[in-house]
């Protein structure tokens, strides 16, 4: 951390939280250096000129100079590149072997002695001198990633010829520029708390510890982040007996204007008018991302491109590229990084966690679970945190009072999930593993996540496992999610913790949420900077609650009976919503598209939403405008193109455009699409078809996938149509046989 990064800290989170980020990492620093020798001399390296090429299945190699670089398009449109050898596999990131080349895709000659590969959904194109542009089909370019530069130790074998450079992937460090068009926008780099938009400055990704762990003190959930030694400790065992559900703490840093990041990941999502795509340097080392937007020429002024530059201490130069629409591009990582993990059903549902429960175990819990059953709030999860003395630990003494408690909740259709912090122990008197410093820091916590995932379906095979892990890597959505906290104090923390969702969800990572807790310096919070926190993630995939033991209110009826109604409305529509939620789970397994997404999801050629930082879209259907301000009773919203319905008031507005809409304490403002079938919970409990009036002349709809359990069960997909005839809504199954009866209960609204 250099002093402008220190004066960033003290501006963006004030004096104590700057502080606390700072020390944080001064000490990380410490630690890397003496596990780190110092750097002889260097020599640096650039590909040179092309001098052959290869043809392979999907592309080929072509030999430069000094180098040499790997080109394959697979059959979906997905473009692999490796310098120096590097192949796609052995990779972290991957979900299995890769993906199968495009039998019609070919090496080819270019221009001016480069050469191109040209297929259905993407043109890849080489210069003689090593640059790699990617263009879609039409020739509109998307990016251009200039010749890389490498940086190898004098003496090491096979450094300066094509062939045996590979030998140098531990040692080498590279750096590697790209441009991309004017009016790109970047979003992603894992979870950034600074906001979506990824403006112009230097992101690190390395993870390292917090300021505070997962459960509490500082350092907690940091082993393996900064350990190293012969084994993890995951203490499972209670974990699968408390509810099929275990939670995986780790270490993290920031990047400009962020918390330190948990999930930190090198991939890229770019927005543009010409189009949409997804980059992934496949490299788990610490490295840099410095991204610059372009600005486009004015008159007869020439445009400025966008320029991004990835640095890394080690490892190959390998890329993936997806290209497409927001939902294809994501569609594609999914199927190169694996399908997320489907979360239980009763993971929907709210949950709650007590920080610091003392030695009281069973009774504690029990008075939680109570406590809201009498405040009639629904609770569908209990978290047993860190200072919880049998939290994942199944010698703990009272494991089988806490295993009794779990099987009585669960006939109260709640669960009881513990916490394992995994850790790599260190050996008195011994040094890390160097290069495993540097290399592992973000594949530790993937790893750990896949231990646990894999180790809670051999307990249970028959039921989905749960997990939520507070750090990882590229993949880790196959086995579960992660919540984000640890976030500025006050109004910034809210804010923060949107950007965090919406940015996991673009790196592939649907279902995560924040805490929703007490903030400040003090530990103190205001009701309504609580009750704006409890409203926010009434709204997103995970919504959970946590309570400390320290003065001053924790839960919401704590906060007085206006605020303890305002919260029970608000959990009220979350409950009611189950169905949609259930939907939009199963179809993130199915497409990789998150719950969650950025305003411009099905627009992103709106330059002006591309800029909407403050709202989401939570599917296709709603658009949730939260507040993020102080004393705020009217907000402005954004509207994509088309008919969107104010949901409480029943007023129809036209978008594209601005509007002003009312958002008083008791609500946030929430606006359905016009036509939209919803699916959502009947007063009876059942499911019911809430549709939205469609505009006249257009028509809607809506898909649902029906709760089938917590196990196995193939899920199906129905598909509805909603329009207009002679004045009424009518609504309709889609089958392969054409149009059918709902079969549901439908409820009109907007007319």
């Amino acid at each position: 951390m250099d002093g402008r990064e220190l004066l960033r800290s003290m501006k963006v989170f004030g004096s104590v939280e700057g502080l606390r980020t700072v020390r944080s990492a001064w000490r990380q620093r410490r630690t890397d250096a003496w596990g780190t020798p110092p750097r002889g001399p260097e020599r640096a390296r650039v590909p040179g000129l092309a001098e052959a090429a290869e043809p392979a299945p999907g592309g080929g190699t072509i030999r430069f100079a000094r180098s040499s670089l790997r080109l394959c398009v697979s059959a979906g449109g997905t473009v692999f590149w490796g310098w120096d050898g590097a192949g796609p596999l052995p990779s972290y990131a991957l979900a299995g072997e890769a993906p199968e080349p495009d039998p019609r895709a070919a090496l080819e000659p270019d221009t001016d002695g480069g050469w191109r590969v040209v297929s259905e959904r993407v043109t890849v194109a080489v210069t003689r001198h090593g640059a790699v542009e990617i263009r879609t089909p039409g020739g509109l370019l998307l990016r251009r990633d200039l010749p890389p530069r490498w940086w190898e130790p004098v003496g090491v074998a096979g450094v300066g010829d094509s062939s045996g450079a590979a030998d140098s992937f531990g040692v080498a460090r590279w750096v590697q520029r790209s441009e991309v068009p004017a009016d790109a926008r970047f979003f992603g780099l894992g979870g950034r708390s600074g906001g979506l938009r990824l403006r112009d400055g230097s992101y690190g990704l390395r993870r390292t510890a917090s300021r505070r762990g997962s459960g509490g003190g500082e350092g907690r959930g940091a082993g393996l982040g900064s350990g190293s030694g012969p084994g993890l400790r995951l203490g499972f065992g209670s974990g699968s007996r408390l509810g099929s559900g275990s939670k995986l703490g780790s270490g993290s840093r920031s990047g400009p204007g962020d918390v330190p990041p948990h999930l930190a990941m090198p991939v890229q999502f770019v927005v543009s008018d010409a189009g949409t795509h997804l980059v992934f340097h496949d490299n788990s080392w610490d490295g840099r991302v410095t991204l610059s937007e372009g600005e486009e020429g004015a008159g007869s002024g020439h445009d400025r491109p966008g320029t991004g530059e990835v640095r890394m201490e080690g490892g190959p130069l390998r890329c993936w590229v997806v290209v497409g629409t927001p939902a294809r591009v994501l569609h594609g990582w999914a199927a190169l990084t694996g399908a997320p993990a489907l979360p239980p059903s009763w993971a929907l549902g709210p949950q709650h966690a007590r920080a610091g429960a003392d030695s009281g175990g069973v009774a504690e819990v029990r008075r939680a679970v109570d406590a809201y059953r009498e405040h009639g709030l629904p609770l569908s999860v209990v978290h047993l945190d860190d200072g919880h003395p049998d939290a994942g630990h199944p010698d703990a003494g009272h494991s089988d009072d806490l295993s009794g408690l779990a099987e009585e909740l669960r006939k109260e259709d709640v669960r009881l999930v513990a916490v394992a912090d995994p850790v790599v122990r260190a050996e008195p008197g011994g040094r890390p593993h160097d290069a495993d410093r540097r290399e592992a820091r973000g594949v530790r916590g993937l790893a750990a996540a896949r231990a646990g995932y894999e180790g809670l379906r051999r307990l249970r095979p028959d039921e989905r496992p749960f997990l939520l892990s507070r750090s990882g890597w590229a993949g880790v959505q196959r086995y579960g999610g992660t919540w984000t906290d640890g976030l500025p104090a006050g109004w910034p923390g809210l804010r923060a913790s949107l950007s965090l969702v919406l940015g996991l969800g673009l790196c592939g990572v649907p279902y995560s949420g924040p805490d929703v807790e007490r903030s400040g310096a003090d530990g103190g919070s205001s009701p309504e900077l609580f009750l704006r926190r409890y409203q926010l993630a009434a709204w997103l995939p995970l919504f959970r609650t946590r309570a400390g033991t320290g003065p001053g209110p924790h839960e919401p009826w704590e906060y007085g009976p206006e605020i303890a109604e305002y919260a029970r409305v608000a959990l009220a529509e979350r409950e009611r919503l189950r169905p949609y939620f259930t939907t939009l789970a199963r179809l993130a397994r199915m497409t990789g598209a998150p719950y969650v997404r950025p305003v411009w999801w099905g627009t992103p050629e709106d330059r002006a939403l591309r800029d909407c930082e403050d709202a989401f879209l939570l599917g296709d259907s709603l658009l949730v405008a939260p507040v993020l301000t102080h004393g705020t009773d009217r907000r402005a919203v954004r509207l994509p193109r088309g008919r969107w319905y104010d949901t409480a008031t029943g007023r129809a507005y036209e978008g594209p455009g601005q509007v002003l809409l009312d958002a008083p304490l008791s609500r946030v403002p929430v606006l359905a699409r016009a036509g939209t079938v919803l699916p959502v919970r009947g007063e009876e409990g059942g499911t019911v078809l809430e549709v939205w009036a469609p505009a006249a002349g257009r028509t809607g709809g809506g898909l649902v996938v029906r709760d089938t359990g917590d196990g196995w069960e193939p899920a199906e997909i129905e598909r509805y149509q909603s329009r207009l005839v002679d004045g009424r809504v009518v609504v309709e199954r889609v089958t392969d046989d054409g149009a059918a009866e709902a079969g549901l209960p439908v409820r009109v609204r907007g007319i």
